[in-house]
């Protein structure tokens, strides 16, 4: 009893250290229970993908091929040892035959897409930066039509994945948002996305799946991180001190677009069967006594396109895959046009809500569905100038898992 009486009057005594030496106890058992909890979370994804593993294909059937491209710089250097100790083991442990290039450069993945050659799947590792570069390098290639039909898997290791929260059940846990993209990979369910061809008047096509954004609200955006030391008032405070320099920051627009167009159903790709020799004899026959007559050339109507000059604080033009599974009648993308009747305050405001979500809009704005500074090509920086911007509609397919599929479902119902 003198002995425990002796350690609380020495902890008394030396009240600071002690303070000391139990904070970085504490902080130290959480760090570790931390790691364990991740390491628990590996290994559950680990024996999950074993099970892919261990399926039984016929002595014909070819191990299937995966080609993953890594941006090693995405997360401020960290998706090297992201992927590896994440989601490399659950590749090689569901059995495919993996190919892993890594970029070394900005625009590197443009130029390896278009030398790349067909694979079972194609798997992006990083961030909206990389996951837009393969895109805009795929859909540049010469046989685009016939490869675009490859299945696309996301692995989100950059500092911005806003394609994730289409795709992917979203996390707090890191690890846990990690693995859980790579399963869904295996379980092999995919879902159409739409793709933005954005062209400018001289350059070689971009192409998007979130959107693209300009105006204010953009531009503040590129200038937070310079108020990291003001902690959770920087966003209020990029704002603020964006209306003391200018304000009010309107920018002016001409925008043409046309109305939406049907979208054609949902039919399953269906190889017809060849006939037999005799009706393909006879109908050769027939065809040679009987020419057909050859029809007269449809005349397409002329597409009728409408034109606003707009006076805007923001103009973003958005595609629909942010729930992609949602049932929709029209092929079309949304434009977006802020109002240029904000106050001060409105401004901060709106802003705090557009860091988060880019994609959020007021109820004021225009919805339409259909100068100097610079856009947001998929929370990519380019040069503003005029663009065409086309919808390709369902012109991807990206793998997602069905838990998160189940949820979109719910929130259209």
């Amino acid at each position: 009893m003198a002995r425990v009486v002796k350690v609380f009057v020495t902890l008394r005594n030396h009240w600071k250290k002690s303070t000391v030496a139990a904070c970085a106890l504490s902080y130290g058992g959480h760090w570790l229970y931390g790691k364990h909890c991740d390491n628990l979370l590996r290994r559950d994804a680990c024996l999950a993908a074993r099970e892919f593993g261990r399926q039984q294909i016929s002595p014909q059937e070819q191990l299937k091929k995966a080609t993953v491209i890594l941006n090693p710089a995405a997360c401020r250097g960290k998706a090297n040892n992201l992927f590896e100790k994440n989601a490399a083991p659950i590749l090689h442990l569901a059995g495919m035959e993996v190919t892993l290039v890594k970029t070394d450069y900005e625009g590197q993945a443009k130029k390896l897409m278009e030398l790349m050659e067909q694979t079972d799947m194609l798997i992006v590792a990083g961030g909206d930066g990389t996951l837009q570069e393969v895109i805009t390098g795929l859909l540049r290639r010469a046989d685009h039509e016939s490869f675009s039909k490859t299945p696309i898997g996301f692995i989100p290791l950059g500092s911005h994945n806003s394609l994730s929260e289409s795709l992917h059940i979203l996390s707090d846990n890191q690890v846990k948002h990690i693995t859980s993209a790579t399963l869904s990979i295996l379980q092999g369910e995919t879902v159409p996305l739409d793709v933005l061809q954005i062209k400018g008047e001289k350059e070689q096509p971009v192409f998007a799946l979130i959107g693209l954004r300009w105006g204010a609200f953009r531009d503040v955006a590129s200038t937070i991180k310079k108020y990291w030391y003001l902690g959770p008032l920087k966003i209020k405070a990029a704002h603020w001190f964006s209306t003391l320099r200018e304000w009010p920051q309107v920018h002016e627009a001409s925008v043409s677009y046309i109305a939406p167009t049907l979208r054609p159903p949902d039919l399953p790709e269906q190889k017809p069967q060849r006939p037999n020799l005799m009706y393909r004899i006879a109908r050769r026959l027939k065809n040679y006594w009987y020419p057909p007559i050859p029809e007269s050339p449809k005349v397409e109507e002329p597409e009728r396109w409408d034109e606003r000059t707009l006076s805007t604080l923001e103009l973003s033009i958005q595609t629909q895959n942010k729930n992609p599974v949602q049932t929709r009648i029209d092929d079309s993308l949304l434009v977006c046009v802020e109002p240029d009747s904000f106050t001060v305050g409105d401004f901060i405001t709106v802003g705090e809500k557009k860091a988060a979500d880019s994609t959020a809009f007021t109820r004021q704005s225009l919805k339409l569905e259909a100068s100097a500074g610079f856009y947001n090509i998929d929370n990519e920086e380019y040069e503003a100038m005029s663009v065409e911007v086309r919808l390709l509609p369902r012109k991807l397919h990206f793998f997602c898992s069905a838990e998160r599929r189940e949820q979109l479902l719910t929130q259209v119902l």
